[in-house]
């Protein structure tokens, strides 16, 4: 049985896509809290020792670590054989949703939030440019899961996985009343919580909190 160990702060998306991924494939794993807001990812000691890339998460896999989420949840769809593309026109749809959402929806939008929810005086100007992006974004999400269950199909996938990252936080924290502005998302959101073992973000991310501002 290979172990895994996680390491994370709870109000990462991307630490959050893979518990919650690895907890959806019946899979446990060791949490490893890092206080992210000392600083902790950014000192040469960290990197040497945890990820040289200096970001979060990083899973341990029996000793051997691994970054960068979407092909660490590629990976692992493969290993448990889920929540992957079936053929090779689903399989490219899967990468295709995963590097847009990694470029635009998960990065923008996890910077829009944690400067408006964890930061005590964001600059409006930068924060009206990120709001505008993402309103962009999640227009497109909300299109494209408006006429069917899910992103890629009838089934979710790792590109559903990564999508709901910084979309299932408390609604407070990024400001979007998601079931208002974009109805269609909200819906595939809670398609999503109905999967058996769903978990909300800071029920699979425990540990000391970083000071919310709003």
């Amino acid at each position: 049985m290979r172990t895994y160990r996680l390491h994370y702060f709870p109000e990462s998306g991307n630490s959050f896509k893979l518990a919650l991924m690895l907890t959806l494939c019946g899979a446990s794993f060791e949490p490893v809290w890092t206080d992210f807001g000392a600083g902790v990812t950014r000192t040469a000691d960290w990197r040497a020792r945890v990820n040289p890339m200096g970001e979060i998460p990083v899973l341990e896999e029996d000793g051997v670590r691994f970054t960068q989420t979407a092909p660490i949840l590629l990976r692992l769809a493969e290993r448990y054989g889920r929540f992957g593309g079936r053929d090779e026109a689903e399989r490219f749809e899967v990468l295709r949703w995963l590097f847009w959402d990694n470029q635009k929806l998960s990065g923008f939008l996890a910077a829009y939030r944690y400067r408006r929810a964890f930061t005590p005086a964001p600059d409006p100007q930068v924060q009206a440019y990120l709001r505008g992006r993402v309103d962009d974004f999640l227009g497109i999400l909300d299109a494209q899961v408006r006429d069917r269950a899910f992103v890629v199909g009838d089934r979710p996938t790792v590109a559903d996985l990564s999508m709901c990252g910084y979309l299932a936080f408390p609604p407070e924290e990024a400001g979007y009343d998601l079931p208002a502005a974009y109805p269609a998302v909200a819906a595939w959101l809670q398609r999503l919580a109905t999967l058996p073992g769903w978990q909300a973000p800071y029920a699979l991310l425990p540990g000391k909190r970083l000071p919310r501002t709003v």
